[in-house]
C-alpha cells in the first residue's frame, strides 16, 4: 500500500523547503539580558515593517533569569506580538546561537526552564503562514542589546508598545511619554475617587509628564 506522507504546516513547509519568502515579512531582532547569569535580566524586541522601517520596539525587565530565558522571553514576546497584530509572516533574528539552533530542531532543549517557553514559541510560530529564525553575530543585533540594557538600567519596561497584556489583569496600566522616542510602561493601582485617581503608591514622575491611562476596571462599587 503506497503511503501519503502528511503535508507539513505552512511555517515548516517554508522553513524546510527553503523556499522564497512571500511578500510582506516582518522582521523581528530580539535579544535578552541579563546581568549575573542568573541575575536581573530583560528581553528586548525590535520589529521592522516589511519594507525595512520600523514598527515599534519594546523592552521589559523579567526580574532574576539565566540569558537563555531572556532570549526566549524575547522570542515569545516577538511572537506574542505578530499574533495580536495579525502579522502572518514573521523573520527573527537572534544573536543566540542556542535558542536559533533550538528552534530549527537541531538541538536539544534540556533545560527544564526553557522547555515551557520553547513549547510556547513553537506553538505559536506554526500559526503563522511563513516563520524563519536566523543566527546573527552580536554586531548585527546592537540596537537589539542596547534597547534590552536600557530597561536593565531603567529597572522596568522602554519602548513604543508592549506585549499584549493578559486579560484577567486588574490594574490599570499607565504609559509614561518620556520623549518624542521612548515610551515607559508602568502599572500601578489606583482609586478613583470624585474624578481623580489616587495611586496606591508613590509614583517617581518627572513634572510635566504626559500620561496615557488605559483601565482595567478590579472592582465596582
Amino acid at each position: 500500500m503506497k503511503r501519503t506522507a502528511k503535508s507539513p504546516s505552512s511555517a515548516r513547509l517554508f522553513e524546510e523547503a527553503h523556499a522564497a519568502p512571500p511578500a510582506g515579512v516582518h522582521v523581528a531582532n530580539i535579544d535578552g539580558a541579563s546581568r549575573g547569569n542568573p541575575g536581573p535580566a530583560a528581553y528586548a524586541v525590535i520589529l521592522r515593517a516589511p519594507d525595512g522601517s520600523k514598527l515599534c520596539e519594546f523592552a521589559k525587565m523579567i526580574g532574576r533569569e539565566t540569558n537563555n530565558v531572556a532570549e526566549y522571553y524575547g522570542l515569545v514576546a516577538a511572537l506574542d506580538y505578530a499574533a495580536s497584530h495579525r502579522i502572518r509572516a514573521l523573520r527573527v533574528r537572534s544573536d543566540s546561537e542556542l535558542l536559533v539552533r533550538q528552534m530549527q530542531g537541531r538541538y536539544k532543549v534540556k533545560n527544564a526552564a526553557l522547555k515551557p517557553l520553547y513549547e510556547r514559541a513553537k506553538k505559536l510560530s506554526r500559526a503563522l503562514d511563513y516563520f524563519v529564525i536566523e543566527h546573527v553575530m552580536r554586531e548585527q543585533n546592537r540596537d537589539a542589546d542596547a534597547l534590552g540594557n536600557l530597561a536593565l538600567d531603567r529597572g522596568g519596561s522602554v519602548g513604543t508598545a508592549s506585549r499584549p497584556e493578559s486579560a484577567s489583569s486588574a490594574a490599570p496600566r499607565t504609559t509614561t511619554r518620556v520623549s518624542e522616542n521612548l515610551v515607559t510602561r508602568q502599572t500601578i493601582r489606583a482609586t478613583y475617587k470624585g474624578g481623580v485617581f489616587i495611586p496606591a503608591e508613590k509614583i517617581d514622575l518627572p513634572e510635566g509628564v504626559t500620561l496615557d491611562l488605559e483601565f482595567r476596571i478590579s472592582k465596582r462599587i
